[in-house]
């Protein structure tokens, strides 16, 4: 598509940690919870080849752990809740924030894999609007 200029890494990955094409951000990335299209409606880019496989469920089951950890330790030791609480109360939350954060990890890693020319994706469909894209070192 004409007029579209390659987005940087970061930028590409916030697009697709938003559900959005992080080629040109305009179309949505994924047509179920974690099924992405097959192309771009808007710009026709090819979302096949990807390969976001098993990667995003363990950022998520990190991210959820690095932040559920510390409330677990502040309210056993602030308020010593029941364990009958904490066993109902815990795995709850859990589940909400990794079933919350799996999309958004998905398209994340997607994004990377397209921006980074991983599994099948091309780094020479668009021109750069960075320096990095070119692949050579600015030292």
């Amino acid at each position: 598509m004409p007029g579209l200029v390659r987005p940087s890494l970061a930028q590409a990955i916030k697009r697709g940690f938003i559900g959005r094409c992080p080629r040109c951000a305009r179309a949505k990335l994924f047509r179920a919870f974690l099924k992405p299209v097959d192309r771009c409606p808007d710009c026709q880019q090819d979302w096949s080849c990807q390969r976001a496989d098993d990667f995003p469920a363990y950022l998520a089951i990190l991210l959820t752990g690095h932040l559920v950890a510390p409330l677990i330790i502040a309210v056993e030791l602030d308020f010593a809740p029941p364990a009958w609480v904490q066993m109902t109360l815990w795995p709850a939350i859990v589940a909400a924030m990794v079933i919350a954060l799996i999309q958004p990890a998905k398209g994340a890693v997607i994004a990377a894999q397209w921006r980074l020319g991983l599994h099948g994706f091309s780094t020479s469909d668009m021109p750069a609007a960075d320096a990095d894209a070119s692949g050579g070192a600015s030292n």
